[in-house]
């Protein structure tokens, strides 16, 4: 009798239709095209993977910072920060927990584009650079490859003026997943786009009035129009209906950077520097965002089968 409790526990685990968002706003996919039911995130460990893995974060001035100690600034390269007043702590978290980092930033062939349209030129044309950066244009030593790879665009991606636009950002998207799906060795993780600041700098009169002329919105608009097709855009790239649904791999997940850097409460930044007007995240939002990024990518690769 115990064993027939047992069995029909299984096969209502394995009965379960889509992956819920975990805490921390992440998600790591949708049911593979096969029928399998993939095992959620939330339902694997986050202790740190037991051997090193190799990772390398593709990202400009916010990730730069993402990764930074918080303190007086210290620069090892155009947006790679050693240090920074802003500095959310991800590298030293991530070392300790076994990932040994990687950064390509501004000024490198891997680095220098992170917009939306950017990645799919960059994954299809350079892949085997990709896993093979050390930093910004040098080479990883001995032939070694990244088994993770992060990327992310910046805050004027989320800067979307039409609904045409939000859906333009989700084909971009997906467009990467075949990509993906060719290199199952390795885990691929987008961190959404972090929200705009929900406030703009006042600016002349003047350059008030040639928008009127000129018919453009003028930035106040521009910014309430565009928030809520931010939260739309970046709900849907989590969503188990959204980017991942029908991808049949384990080896892609997407971490909601957005919704943590809103704090779940708007479609803005809830911690915004310079008054409010800049999208730079403060401390308190990288911290925050560093401290749910890591046992969110230990789980991830679990379920990539990176780690046992």
């Amino acid at each position: 009798m115990k064993k027939l409790v047992i069995g029909l526990g299984v096969l209502a685990l394995a009965g379960v239709g889509l992956l819920l968002p975990m805490g921390g706003g992440a998600v790591d996919g949708t049911p593979a095209r096969n029928g399998n039911t993939p095992v959620p995130l939330s339902d694997l460990s986050a202790d740190p993977p037991k051997t090193p893995l190799r990772l390398l974060f593709i990202h400009h001035s916010v990730g730069g910072r993402l990764l930074a100690d918080a303190g007086p600034k210290q620069r090892v390269d155009e947006e790679i920060w050693k240090a920074h007043p802003e500095g959310g702590g991800l590298r030293a978290l991530l070392e300790k927990a076994g990932y040994e980092v990687h950064e390509a930033s501004y000024g490198s062939a891997i680095g220098d584009k992170t917009d939306l349209p950017d990645w799919l030129p960059k994954f299809r044309d350079q892949m085997d650079r990709v896993l093979t950066i050390a930093q910004n244009d040098q080479a990883l030593p001995d032939g070694k490859r990244h088994q993770i790879v992060v990327f992310k665009s910046c805050f004027p991606n989320n800067q979307l003026d039409d609904d045409a636009a939000v859906e333009t950002a989700k084909k971009q998207l997906a467009s990467l997943l075949p990509l993906f799906e060719k290199r199952p060795e390795t885990l691929f993780v987008y961190l959404t786009a972090p929200p705009l600041a929900p406030r703009v700098e006042s600016e002349p009169a003047w350059k008030s009035l040639a928008r009127l002329v000129m018919g453009k919105p003028q930035p106040k608009a521009r910014l309430a129009a565009s928030g809520p097709r931010a939260r739309a855009l970046n709900s849907w790239v989590v969503s188990p209906e959204g980017w991942l649904k029908g991808y049949a791999g384990k080896n892609v997940a997407a971490f909601d950077l957005y919704d943590i850097l809103t704090d779940g409460k708007s479609d803005y930044l809830a911690f915004p520097t310079g008054g409010g007007t800049d999208s730079h995240p403060s401390r308190e939002g990288n911290a925050k965002a560093a401290a749910a990024f890591v046992p969110f990518l230990n789980r991830a690769v679990r379920r990539a089968g990176l780690s046992e």
